[in-house]
């Protein structure tokens, strides 16, 4: 199965049943290195961000099945905090302290230059070097965005854009503010290059109006979504959502 789209019950028992239903344990077995990407936007509690609860089930799926380095990467893009803090805040601290996981501020550290005129925004691109050095499994939230329409795996990419490179006042205070002025394009010219090799999609809840605040789906949403190809998992998402994702050119973008 590519993709697994199962009733939540809880974070401990439904993600690695759908993490099974796709026999994602033979594929982390085979890893020496793996980052778990949650999306920290902010320092707003769930499901606005990426539970601890949620990271925590997929660590201890790597765990059984792998002998795999883990640490647990973000680049949050709020314009007040750094992204130490709002781990802190979020409870990722004592998780890391409990579980032994690194924590991996994203904003900084070395990065590697993509040249690519093929790219509509970003002739160049500089991103992390850890993320191509590890097997990555994103865990993203179900949102609407006030942007991007849908905001799900690809857009949890924006996680490795480091504000020196991606930042412009004239764009805004967020820290990956660059994105903002052609978001449609700007994803597709990172996801041509960053993609999630695994993704786990909490939507256990959702996200209605807005990715950073509003009112949450109701009835909620209570979904767990896990699969490989990030574009398959967005348009399950957006379909969630009651979107066309058809109409969401990130998504529509590409199809591994």
């Amino acid at each position: 199965m590519d993709i697994a789209n199962l009733k939540f019950e809880t974070f401990e028992k439904t993600v690695p049943e759908a993490l099974d239903a796709i026999g994602a344990s033979g594929r982390i077995s085979e890893q020496k290195a793996v980052l778990i990407k949650p999306n920290l936007v902010n320092d707003s509690p769930h499901p606005i961000t990426t539970s601890p609860e949620t990271c925590e089930a997929v660590v201890n799926y790597v765990r059984k099945h792998s002998r795999a380095e883990i640490v647990i990467a973000e680049g949050c893009g709020s314009s007040t905090l750094e992204t130490p803090e709002v781990m802190r805040r979020l409870g990722y601290w004592e998780l890391s302290e409990r579980l032994g996981v690194p924590l991996v501020d994203l904003n900084y550290g070395p990065v590697r230059k993509i040249s690519d005129p093929k790219c509509a925004v970003f002739k160049e691109l500089y991103l992390p070097e850890i993320a191509f050095s590890h097997y990555i499994i994103s865990v993203p939230v179900l949102k609407r965005h006030s942007l991007a329409i849908v905001t799900g795996t690809l857009k949890n990419m924006m996680g490795f854009a480091q504000p020196e490179y991606f930042h412009s006042e004239s764009h805004g205070r967020w820290k990956k503010s660059l994105f903002h002025g052609q978001i449609q394009e700007s994803l597709i010219d990172l996801n041509r290059h960053l993609v999630p090799d695994l993704t786990v999609l909490d939507a256990s809840v959702g996200m209605a109006e807005y990715h950073l605040g509003g009112a949450h789906c109701d009835p909620p949403v209570s979904r767990i979504v896990a699969g490989y190809n990030p574009w398959e998992i967005d348009r399950e998402a957006a379909e969630l959502l009651g979107e066309d994702w058809r109409k969401i050119e990130h998504i529509a973008a590409g199809l591994r």
